[in-house]
């Protein structure tokens, strides 16, 4: 059972078209459940990809250019209309809860629930969220406006036990298992301590996804993204056309693949392609030529890890 899985809801730039969705993504990491970026028709694209609207508790919001986060009021509004309850964090640039709040007041959709916004000023990497099982810190970027991806990480999970091993400690009891699992050792009744790692396995590497999202060249992140087990990272341009991405501060395939590359990251997912290429496979092909593990971001795709 994957313990990392992303559902691409969307991933081209600027305007939506008929088969071309702006940027969004759900996330599930180690039974947390997240929305990276909201562009327009982000809670259709849910629907169609069966993502449960209850689940999200989490928003994340790369910067404040309108093909990411658009979506957000109608996903606000209609968690409104669902009656939900519970609360809402949503993660972002400073200026978004000034912007969600006039279009719900304007608009009188008055919902029930707390949005509790989490605005980020900093231009260095930091830790914006933590719970028993996940950590997100930002990965700061360089765009035309205040932008950052973010790093989503698994804690450390309990070590498994070792049904064989176990059986060979009659005293050993289901209720003891918990303590086991937390890496705790077993004392017997005649006094033997019992090594936790003889009744235990390793549990499995902890993964890690990285989100880069609208950001020129910028190699300095590559520290922060160090090791990632899949890496999502903005190509609008091939390299035919570099001096359009330094312009709008966009980066080409083949830098991602050398971030990927620096970077030692599992896989590469490329994405936000500009609508002047015809053939998206000319991303994959130039990108690996520096990386070789490259795949497409396309609506409705889901990478599992």
């Amino acid at each position: 059972m994957s313990s990392l899985k992303l559902t691409i809801l969307g991933c081209h730039s600027a305007t939506p078209r008929v088969n071309a969705h702006p940027t969004s993504q759900y996330l599930e990491i180690n039974n947390k459940h997240f929305i990276i970026d909201c562009g327009e028709g982000t809670q259709r694209q849910m629907r169609k990809y069966k993502v449960g609207f209850s689940k999200i508790d989490q928003i994340f919001i790369s910067h404040l250019h309108g093909d990411h986060f658009f979506g957000l009021i109608g996903l606000i509004s209609t968690f409104g209309i669902l009656n939900r309850e519970k609360p809402l964090h949503i993660f972002g640039p400073k200026g978004l809860k000034e912007v969600t709040l006039l279009q719900l007041r304007v608009s009188k959709s008055y919902v029930k629930f707390d949005i509790i916004y989490h605005e980020l000023t900093s231009k260095n990497s930091e830790l914006i969220y933590e719970d028993e099982k996940v950590t997100v810190h930002t990965i700061p970027l360089n765009h035309r406006v205040y932008t950052n991806g973010f790093l989503f990480s698994e804690k450390q999970k309990n070590r498994k036990l070792n049904p064989e091993m176990i059986q060979q400690y009659p005293e050993i009891e289901t209720c003891d298992y918990h303590n086991i699992k937390a890496g705790k050792d077993v004392q017997l009744q005649n006094g033997e301590i019992v090594k936790n790692e003889r009744l235990t396995l390793e549990a499995a590497k902890p993964k890690a996804y990285a989100f880069c999202s609208d950001t020129a060249f910028k190699p300095d992140i590559i520290p922060i993204i160090k090791g990632a087990d899949l890496l999502y990272h903005e190509a609008t341009f091939l390299e035919d056309r570099i001096d359009l991405a330094k312009k709008t501060k966009h980066s080409t395939a083949m830098e991602a693949a050398k971030i990927a590359k620096e970077a030692g990251v599992g896989k590469l997912v490329l994405g936000h392609f500009s609508s002047r290429y015809k053939n998206e496979e000319l991303f994959k092909t130039e990108a690996e030529t520096i990386f070789n593990n490259v795949t497409l971001a396309e609506a409705g795709k889901e990478i599992s890890l």
